[in-house]
């Protein structure tokens, strides 16, 4: 375990976090108090460079002037008034970021996984009102290796144990099919097949990348049979991989797209269903709704984030730096990397497993204040925010870099470099 040699006040927090917060997640032992751009600050003062970005939630950094200002005006004027009203920032944000993913309609949300929860009754209804399949009979095809969420519709087509044993009765409707295999996915679609979800890039898989042509092809295919093509892109999409969405890496435009830990600037949950009026005008007053989703300080959030979006600025620096990112990585194959994922500002890493965990590795960075979390084993994934300068990442890369160099020096280890996708 990471060892804080802080003092009182962080081991006062650790003690009360691990006695009163359901043990759901194992974070690493480091207490931010504070952020600024890509820096965070712990309790001791002491920095860190955030190679995570709150799994692409902050892309835009911590205390992004503008998101803050958005939302200090709109604290000030009002927060909250449910759906039981108009408001006026509500028209405006759906309207841009419609315009700016090319869709029409915007079903407002809150957290990623209600996109996704809301996705799936939209698919079904829509499969029953428009293609025709006898009510009852949906039926959706995910991918293998999914990260949807943790509700238990999403996991009850997750094939992650963590994720999944033990939450059961699961819900039925769902078709599982190997990501990347485009026959597999052909041959699993029946009449009653509605839509198939995916995620453009894997991201809690480990920054998994589909083979080039997949995302074309599937589009032919649901465009052939009259399926949906629902694009998870809440961890993927705007800005991350150098695109305002993943997709566009292939010319791609699905029936929907998910959005959502971006959109909200790291400020507050905001996510969205967005996608053309034959698709979403299924939907009719009573049939669904959140109190919070399309709130004021939400819309106005979001609207700053898709006004930060529009300018390409953050598009043109995630593809510059992962260019930079990349070609660091690469130097390291064979040197405690066995081989490495990356589109954009975004790299599944994997290490060595005979040099240790992802875990052990994330916290050996810890120890050298970079933050960064593991994946299934021995891969780390990198996504620091796009507001990152040169320096900065250069700096996290060092850091790795020497850990992964101690590390392979030990006695008895042997690292076998494989190409990197």
């Amino acid at each position: 375990m990471l060892t804080i040699d802080t003092p009182t006040r962080a081991e006062a927090l650790l003690s009360a976090e691990e006695e009163h917060v359901a043990h759901n997640y194992h974070p690493l032992d480091v207490v931010v108090a504070s952020g600024s751009g890509a820096v965070l600050t712990d309790v001791a003062g002491r920095d860190y460079l955030d190679f995570l970005a709150a799994y692409s939630a902050t892309n835009f950094g911590h205390g992004h002037p503008v998101l803050l200002a958005a939302a200090r005006d709109q604290l000030e004027r009002v927060t909250l008034t449910s759906r039981a009203f108009h408001h006026d920032q509500l028209a405006p944000f759906a309207e841009s970021l419609a315009a700016l993913v090319g869709k029409e309609m915007v079903l407002p949300m809150n957290t990623g996984a209600e996109a996704v929860e809301s996705a799936v009754k939209v698919a079904r209804k829509w499969g029953y009102e428009v293609k025709g399949v006898p009510d009852g009979r949906a039926e959706i095809i995910v991918a293998g290796g999914n990260f949807h969420g943790r509700t238990t519709t999403v996991i009850s087509f997750s094939d992650d144990p963590d994720a999944r044993d033990h939450f059961g009765p699961y819900t039925p409707g769902f078709v599982t099919v190997p990501y990347g295999d485009l026959a597999g996915l052909e041959s699993a679609i029946t009449e009653h097949t509605v839509a198939v979800l995916l995620e453009p890039i894997q991201g809690e898989a480990g920054v998994r990348i589909p083979p080039p042509g997949y995302l074309a092809g599937v589009r032919a295919v649901t465009s052939r049979h009259r399926v949906l093509f629902i694009a998870d892109e809440i961890q993927s999409g705007l800005g991350r991989t150098g695109r305002t969405l993943a997709c566009e890496h292939e010319g791609v435009v699905p029936d929907v797209y998910l959005l959502g830990k971006a959109l909200g600037g790291g400020i507050v949950p905001v996510s969205a269903v967005v996608a053309d009026a034959d698709v979403l005008g299924v939907l009719r007053p009573g049939q669904h709704g959140s109190t919070f989703g399309g709130n004021p300080m939400a819309c106005a959030v979001g609207r700053a984030v898709v006004g930060l979006l529009a300018t390409g600025e953050y598009q043109e620096r995630a593809t510059r730096l992962g260019v930079r990112m990349r070609d660091r990585l690469e130097g390291m194959l064979g040197h405690g990397v066995v081989g490495f994922r990356a589109r954009g500002l975004w790299a599944g890493v994997d290490v060595d497993p005979s040099l240790g965990s992802g875990r052990h590795v994330c916290e050996a960075l810890a120890a050298r204040h970079v933050l960064a979390k593991d994946t299934h084993g021995s891969t780390v994934r990198l996504a620091p925010p796009l507001v990152i300068t040169e320096n900065q990442l250069d700096a996290g890369l060092d850091q790795l870099e020497a850990v992964l160099g101690e590390l392979s020096r030990s006695p008895g280890r042997r690292v076998r470099p494989i190409l990197s996708e």
